[in-house]
């Protein structure tokens, strides 16, 4: 938990303060994530480097997507509440590609302003593929990739 709070402030330093506003991710949704084994760790040495969830199957958010259109309607992985402990390291690289690999067809969405994490799906070949809508109605813009 406290590797996502550093999140939120590293999410407010440059420039996104919305995204993750304060006590999100809630404990209790990532001990459900846990518990259904879509949480992961990325250790380095005997310190976490990065968690994330990745969660196989449709998300109903991403059931319309507005302005665009997803690369692939096959089977896919979400990745969510992507968190490094130490920014520039490929860290965050090495999840999305540890994700791509074990299923082929990722999806990931992320707020407008948070810059570093565009950065990082376009450095990872992510392509923009439209606007999709969270479920209290907040808007994020949604990207994906394919072996």
């Amino acid at each position: 938990m406290a590797l996502y709070a550093a999140a939120r402030t590293f999410m407010q330093q440059t420039g996104n303060p919305d995204q993750w506003r304060e006590g999100y991710p809630p404990r209790a949704l990532i001990a459900r994530e846990i518990e259904q084994g879509n949480s992961f760790v990325c250790m380095e040495g005997e310190t976490i480097a990065a968690v994330f969830s990745l969660i196989m199957g449709e998300d109903p958010t991403y059931a319309a997507i507005y302005d665009g259109a997803w690369l692939s309607d096959a089977p896919y992985g979400t990745v969510h509440r992507v968190c490094v402990a130490c920014h520039g390291g490929g860290v965050g690289a090495y999840c999305l590609d540890w994700c791509l690999r074990r299923c082929g067809n990722v999806r990931i969405d992320t707020h407008r302003d948070n810059q570093p994490m565009q950065a990082l799906l376009k450095k990872c070949g992510f392509a923009y593929c439209g606007r999709i809508f969270l479920a209290d109605g907040s808007e994020r813009i949604a990207f994906q990739k394919t072996l």
